[in-house]
């Protein structure tokens, strides 16, 4: 799974052609724990050239997460070619997370 920073962000959502799940969490927060290990999963389990997971740590990256209004956390935000398509906030079973994934790469 890809930790990103400001200038890996631009890289591996923004210019991506494709789908990026991230994970914008922070290392304090249970609910983001609870979710870190079946987002690794789903990333283990990816076999698609054309889908990605992500990590952005909220505390490192304030600017980042200001830009695309994370509030709360964890905030799964989904990008398509770049560009915002969804966004989940609070911790939610695996199906949701891949019926969201599925949902955009039609």
């Amino acid at each position: 799974m890809l930790h990103l920073d400001q200038a890996s962000f631009k890289k591996e959502v923004a210019e991506f052609k494709g789908v990026v799940l991230v994970d914008f969490f922070a290392h304090w927060c249970p609910p983001c724990k609870m979710l870190s290990p079946l987002l690794e999963e789903m990333d283990k389990e990816n076999k698609s050239s054309d889908v990605k997971f992500a990590k952005v740590d909220v505390d490192v990256n304030q600017e980042l997460s200001g830009q695309y209004g994370v509030q709360s956390i964890p905030t799964v935000i989904i990008f398509k070619d770049g560009k915002q398509v969804a966004q989940k906030v609070g911790f939610g079973p695996k199906e949701m997370y891949l019926e969201a994934i599925n949902s955009v790469r039609k």
